[in-house]
């Protein structure tokens, strides 16, 4: 036996999968140079040879939960690519102002028809809270009435958001609150299809790195923006976050988040789905806000976005027949690969999804806890 194929044979054995077996986290091998990418080349490698057709899986989140588990990513050795990205990510800021526009270009701007058949109707592209809900619809509608209860809006209020996507949570807070938002994306989709659905409102949203924006506000707050803003970069958020917030007002983070502090991201991740991003750890946060803001409340609902993630991929599986001709097969290969992974990742608690209310020193303690 090709000794490549020993030693992944044992490595997988420890998550209890088996090549070629029956089960629906097990792994089907189609190309026995399988062996040798992975382990040259670490998670890039599993990605990659999943795109270009190398193993199939019938269940992938239960593939990736098994493996994140058991611990075996760490095992696997990096490639040259891999670490050649770990040591530009140490010594220079990869998520710079020239930067910025770079994600927003290769991933929310692929197809606004994509995200609309995979998305709710509302088009959150984060987490939704599934406490009570039965649907997709019904656990991101909560979702963004939970952020809004956690940021006190008053009809009236001008409300900076930071990422603001295709506009749900502007239009959202507009209409059920009676506030005014003005929303900042990357994304030249975005900005389009979001003015056009949150038309006649009191939004504004417009084509501007997070960096750019002046003012002042009652509220600021982002919902899936600090996973592109880059460990070099957090204490610069904070501070901008600082520069726009009114004395007494409240300021909220919405974010995956890691269990380790980190300087890079998943390889394959960062070079197919979200060019540039990362995840931050609690430490990294922490020391960012410190001494500008009081942490009123640090909520964890990661298990969340596993059933996100999974509802995400069921539309994007029925809506395929309509996509395929425009993306083809490649695409959905990574797609899949994409949605199905990232679910896993939740699934083993690898990964968190954060809510984080903030303050000034000396604001009276907001009421926090409807989660």
């Amino acid at each position: 036996m090709d000794k490549s194929k020993q030693t992944l044979q044992m490595l997988l054995s420890i998550a209890d999968i088996t090549i070629n077996g029956s089960a629906p986290y097990d792994i089907q091998v189609n190309d026995e140079r399988f062996y040798r990418r992975v382990l040259n080349d670490g998670a890039l490698g599993l990605g990659e040879s999943y795109m270009d057709g190398w193993w199939d899986c019938d269940a992938i989140d239960q593939f990736i939960d098994r493996v994140l588990r058991a611990g075996l990513e760490d095992r696997v050795k990096a490639n040259w690519e891999t670490l050649f990205m770990i040591l530009k990510s140490r010594f220079f800021n990869l998520q710079k102002f020239s930067r910025a526009f770079e994600v927003g270009v290769k991933h929310y701007d692929i197809g606004n028809d994509l995200y609309q058949a995979m998305l709710d109707k509302r088009m959150n592209y984060t987490c939704g809270y599934w406490r009570e809900a039965k649907s997709l619809d019904e656990a991101q509608e909560a979702k963004l009435e939970l952020v809004c209860k956690k940021l006190h809006l008053e009809p009236g209020m001008r409300i900076l958001e930071l990422g603001c996507g295709w506009g749900s949570f502007a239009k959202y807070a507009a209409e059920k609150y009676g506030v005014e938002v003005v929303g900042v994306t990357v994304s030249k989709e975005q900005v389009e299809l979001g003015k056009k659905l949150c038309q006649g409102l009191p939004v504004e949203l417009y084509l501007k790195d997070y960096r750019t924006v002046t003012g002042t506000y009652d509220r600021v707050v982002s919902i899936g923006i600090m996973e592109h803003v880059g460990y070099k970069n957090y204490r610069t958020y904070m501070k901008v976050v600082d520069r726009c917030l009114a004395k007494d007002g409240i300021a909220f983070i919405h974010t995956i988040g890691g269990n380790k502090s980190a300087t890079h991201s998943n390889a394959w991740t960062t070079k197919y789905i979200f060019p540039n991003g990362m995840i931050p750890s609690i430490a990294q946060l922490g020391k960012a806000m410190e001494g500008l803001f009081v942490m009123e409340d640090w909520h964890n609902f990661g298990p969340y976005y596993d059933k996100t993630l999974m509802a995400w991929y069921e539309n994007f599986e029925r809506a395929w027949p309509e996509l395929k001709d425009k993306y083809g097969e490649r695409f959905y290969r990574m797609w899949k690969y994409y949605l199905l992974s990232c679910a896993g990742g939740f699934r083993s608690r690898d990964v968190q999804l954060w809510q984080i209310v903030m303050t000034r020193p000396g604001t009276a303690q907001p009421y926090c806890r409807y989660g």
